[in-house]
């Protein structure tokens, strides 16, 4: 355990040294082409992506009650909002008329 704290001591970044910005773009850039090379061409591969899709299809099968539920209840707050926002638009419309109303009889007067 001392070994792997005395290596982390020596670490740029570890135990108080400053990471200056070009070991953060190194670090950042090694793991960004290491990334793309390794995990791109897997992603891809035809049965990466059945298996995949046999977990998705069993995670929703498993937790279907939950995502039916949630999905309702998401419906339900969009039909408020709609119904909310119908109500508002109505007010103004209504309040417009008013004004104009007011401002014909204004003119009159």
């Amino acid at each position: 355990m001392n070994g792997m704290m005395d290596e982390m001591k020596n670490m740029p970044g570890m135990a108080g040294q400053a990471m200056t910005p070009a070991h953060g773009a190194m670090i950042a850039a090694t793991s960004y082409i290491a990334g793309r090379g390794l995990f791109g061409g897997l992603f891809r591969h035809p049965l990466v992506m059945l298996a995949a899709g046999m977990v998705a299809g069993y995670y929703i099968h498993k937790h279907q009650d939950e995502i039916v539920q949630a999905l309702s209840k998401a419906t339900g707050m969009g039909k408020d909002f709609l119904l909310q926002q119908k109500e508002n638009l109505a007010d103004l419309v209504e309040e417009a008329k008013e004004k104009e109303a007011q401002q014909a009889v204004d003119k009159q007067a």
